[in-house]
């Protein structure tokens, strides 16, 4: 082998070694995370390292600042007093809301908050009968003697008013044939079935603002 050939071999042999190493370099900064519980997380942080941690959507416990969403999450089988700051830096879904199961992927920092870069929200679907139920204009019609008293109301949602909870009306329902319309406030979670244009079977009250405020949402079935 000349000269000429050994040098062009030990080129070659530089860039692949190169390439292997930043090969293995995006690998390892891209490594599976470990999944970990809320009271591993709490008690053995293990800052800068990839985890995942699931847990339920605390109670009222969620805000969103400057596109910031933060909330707590608690093991719903363990003890409810443990609990872990979460800071997700982007849009919730419409399926997030109070006691939703939420699986959080991210860093905890040396404040001990995760700061989550994948939120995946999960919510068992619920279906209801809607034989009971009145519509959206049978409730109006009724007006200020129906205000607070505890009802059931069913309706289709109506396309692009759907939002995730902590972002005012969660979305708006309508009345299949008269086409009125009556917004809709609730904090607690949605099944990912939930989608604009899905009937819906609510139990709440209406308030003197025209407003329905939900304690449990349905599909329709």
């Amino acid at each position: 082998m000349n000269a000429k050939m050994k040098k062009r071999m030990i080129a070659v042999s530089g860039v692949i070694i190169i390439v292997l190493i930043l090969v293995l370099a995006f690998v390892g900064g891209n490594t599976a995370a470990t999944t970990m519980s809320i009271a591993e997380a709490a008690e053995n942080p293990q800052a800068g390292q990839k985890v995942q941690v699931s847990g339920n959507v605390v109670q009222d416990s969620f805000a969103t600042s400057d596109d910031v969403l933060t909330f707590k999450i608690y093991d719903p089988d363990g003890d409810p007093g443990t609990q872990l700051e979460v800071r997700y830096d982007g849009a919730a879904s419409s399926t997030f809301g109070n006691d939703v199961t939420a699986i959080c992927t991210g860093k905890i920092n040396e404040a001990g908050v995760l700061e989550c870069s994948e939120l995946v929200t999960k919510c068992p679907s619920k279906y209801e009968n809607a034989d009971n139920a009145l519509t959206v204009a049978q409730l109006l019609g009724y007006g200020e003697s129906v205000y607070s008293k505890v009802v059931k109301v069913a309706g289709p949602i109506a396309p692009g008013t759907l939002t995730a909870a902590g972002q005012g009306d969660r979305f708006v329902i309508v009345d299949a044939e008269s086409g009125e319309t009556m917004p809709v406030i609730f904090e607690g979670a949605l099944s990912d079935e939930v989608s604009d244009g899905s009937k819906v079977v609510l139990t709440g009250s209406l308030g003197a603002d025209g407003k329905f405020t939900a304690t449990d949402v349905a599909l329709e079935g």
